[in-house]
């Protein structure tokens, strides 16, 4: 930036970096996504197509942070953790929301033919709230992860049992005072009984939304050495974003990726 006598201003600037050792954790929403699914005909309870494009801008994420060590994403918000040594724009918060919130809606936007092909064009401009949490320890991150998938389950079943009466006939009024008193057994036994669907054959990214992490892989490069025309394999690694709808509560899915927060610091 040039040198000016108005430079002076930068100084009204506040530091905004992110406590160092810390998992920094960026959440989206969607802003007004109901009004936005309603006017561009998703399906309910669940749009396959809109969970589709949502993980393909997720990935769009990742794809230019590689600092960001797991993403989860349900319904109309996705949480990004950063690694906890990550230096990526001095940690400045700010930069670092407004750039996640950007990516994540232009690749919203970009794609949306990509899932909507030829059916319905954009009504309206999509729009994400974000915000950025930092994490002290590998539990917390755990912890919050499980929290965002807890509101999965909860909300998903809701909605199931919810636009499966509005579909039969009962009206959004009516479904809703009948669904205020159950717990998540009797919502289970109402979809069984009444529509013979077992929630547990349902999709699992409806249920238990949308993991993305870097898998480690291992390719055999094969070379040939200019001296004696001898051919060698050397083995390449390389980091690939894999995506997967499983259960990230329980401690199954940690034993398989011990590495994936790295190690407790104390």
């Amino acid at each position: 930036m040039a040198k000016s006598a108005f430079e002076y201003v930068r100084e009204f600037e506040s530091n905004d970096a992110c406590l160092m050792n810390t998992f920094m954790t960026v959440r989206l929403d969607g802003r007004s996504f109901h009004k936005f699914t309603h006017e561009h005909l998703y399906e309910k309870p669940n749009d396959k197509r809109g969970l589709g494009l949502m993980n393909a801008c997720a990935k769009a994420v990742m794809e230019e942070f590689k600092d960001i060590v797991i993403a989860y994403g349900e319904s109309d918000e996705y949480s990004f953790v950063f690694g906890r040594g990550t230096s990526v724009f001095g940690r400045r918060g700010s930069k670092i929301v407004s750039l996640v919130a950007s990516i994540f809606s232009s690749n919203f936007v970009f794609l949306w033919k990509n899932y909507f092909p030829n059916e319905i064009p954009l009504q309206s401009p999509p729009a994400f709230d974000a915000r950025v949490i930092c994490y002290p320890s590998i539990k917390n991150v755990k912890d919050y992860l499980s929290w965002r998938q807890a509101d999965c389950h909860i909300n998903n079943l809701y909605n199931t049992c919810f636009w499966a009466l509005v579909k039969d006939g009962t009206t959004r009024r009516a479904a809703s005072t009948e669904l205020a008193p159950t717990n998540s057994g009797l919502k289970n036994e109402l979809l069984f009984s009444r529509f013979g669907l077992n929630y547990n054959n349902v999709d699992a990214m409806f249920r238990k939304g949308t993991v993305i992490l870097r898998e480690q892989r291992v390719e055999l490069v094969t070379k040939i050495r200019k001296d004696t025309g001898e051919q060698v394999k050397n083995e390449k690694k390389h980091s690939v974003l894999c995506m997967t709808h499983c259960d990230i509560i329980g401690e199954q899915f940690w034993v398989k990726y011990p590495s994936l927060l790295g190690a407790e610091k104390y």
